[in-house]
């Protein structure tokens, strides 16, 4: 599903270069659930931007899906992200003045679906996450775990290959954590694909594989006995 082969990332900061990642070669088969762990400026929120072609490596191979990635104008990459791509960030990114049934239309919007077909397949989803009561509040009428669960509902709509769920639990208590890990390993148990970016021992061993980055290199990629969270539900 994943291939990555010789990534190497650099940023100049003034009339310094910054090495982010050195050589990074990493596969990840379709269904997997991986874990991506490092602490701060390790790399690993990089990986995931060149992952999610929101940033470009220098140099290395990228294969997503049997479909080399590079040399994409915005148009492209935009259309490639919303055909492969599902993005769950800590922060949910939602629209403020946009209901949740909205906010979880919206990549079926870009994507010219129908306004009928949008509405349903976002009430599906929404329904998916427990939250069908729910479709016509706001972002500021929820909890944080309500937010993170119409975020991922989002991610979801547009029926991806591949989520990205960067820090998805960063912004939330222990037990709202658990039960958006719990939703994400019921989203996993499905058959998709899906990586975490996590600085959370606990996260990462909810996932079936950890792969520990430190000053932009692998130097441990190994699989885990999965945690489930509906033990701590």
């Amino acid at each position: 599903m994943i291939e990555i082969k010789d990534l190497h990332k650099s940023y100049k900061m003034g009339s310094n270069v910054l090495h982010v990642l050195k050589g990074i070669n990493f596969t990840v088969e379709e269904g997997e659930l991986v874990a991506i762990m490092g602490s701060s400026g390790s790399g690993k929120s990089t990986l995931l931007n060149i992952l999610g072609m929101l940033d470009v490596a220098d140099s290395g191979e990228y294969t997503l899906d049997g479909v080399p990635i590079k040399n994409l104008n915005e148009t492209k990459a935009a259309n490639y992200r919303n055909k492969f791509l599902g993005f769950i960030f800590q922060s949910f990114n939602l629209i403020n003045y946009k209901s949740a049934l909205e906010n979880v239309a919206l990549p079926l919007y870009y994507q010219k679906v129908p306004r009928k077909e949008r509405q349903e397949r976002a009430m599906k989803y929404l329904e998916q996450v427990g939250l069908k009561e729910w479709a016509t509040h706001l972002p500021s009428e929820l909890s944080g775990g309500q937010n993170q669960r119409v975020a991922i509902a989002r991610a979801m709509a547009s029926e991806p290959k591949v989520l990205l769920a960067d820090e998805p639990t960063g912004a939330l208590d222990s037990t709202t954590s658990y039960e958006v890990m719990d939703l994400i390993q019921k989203i996993n148990d499905q058959g998709n694909t899906i990586l975490v970016v996590t600085h959370e021992d606990d996260i990462a061993h909810m996932c079936k594989r950890i792969v520990y980055l430190k000053d932009g290199i692998i130097v441990e990629d190994k699989k885990v006995k999965q945690v489930r969270a509906s033990a701590y539900v």
